[in-house]
């Protein structure tokens, strides 16, 4: 149940930092090209969306820390394994595991120096430039992120250490579509 709501939280969390930067680029876009047009321009050129940028670039630091632990839970983290797989079964499993135990010290330590920085920066008063938000806040990203990323390598890891299997992501298979109830609804005729 737990797990569930880890997962939960995650792919939600990713959801709504992609769809918050979607919808911020789509406005300042929208905005630039509407102060070019008479009329209207005289109304949205006193619209101030400089911190648009900005936020933009915060929310796409956080998908991507956030998204990299997804990647690793769900199978579909860049790996180069050509090597790995033409191993015999019981030598690929301890290179396996080593890759998966060092993706976990990697992420632990980056995780931990991350929250040793953010522990020193809220010691400051530094804010962003345009949000004016507090720099702490921001650079949480990094230790949360890793850390979420060393708990999805200690998982996979003790799942491969149980069942022999690694997360596989199907790039065929949409989530929430049944492929047999897919092929019998709308295939080609």
């Amino acid at each position: 149940m737990l797990m569930k709501l880890l997962n939960r939280l995650e792919e939600t969390l990713i959801a709504s930092l992609m769809a918050v930067a979607t919808l911020v680029i789509f406005a300042a876009v929208l905005h630039r090209y509407l102060s070019g047009v008479p009329y209207i321009q005289d109304y949205v050129i006193h619209w101030n969306l400089a911190w648009a940028q900005e936020l933009c670039i915060y929310l796409f630091v956080w998908m991507a820390k956030f998204g990299a632990a997804y990647g690793v839970r769900t199978g579909i983290h860049v790996g180069v394994d050509v090597v790995i797989n033409r191993l015999r079964p019981e030598i690929r499993g301890r290179f396996v595991i080593f890759g998966l135990l060092a993706g976990a010290l990697f992420t632990g330590v980056v995780g931990t120096l991350g929250a040793n920085f953010v522990y020193h920066m809220s010691e400051t008063e530094q804010v962003s430039a345009d949000l004016e938000w507090p720099m702490w806040i921001i650079y949480l990203a990094i230790p949360l992120g890793s850390y979420l990323m060393c708990f999805r390598f200690l998982q996979v890891a003790w799942t491969f250490i149980r069942t022999g299997e690694l997360p596989h992501h199907d790039h065929a298979q949409v989530d929430g579509i049944d492929p047999v109830e897919a092929a019998n609804e709308g295939g080609p005729a």
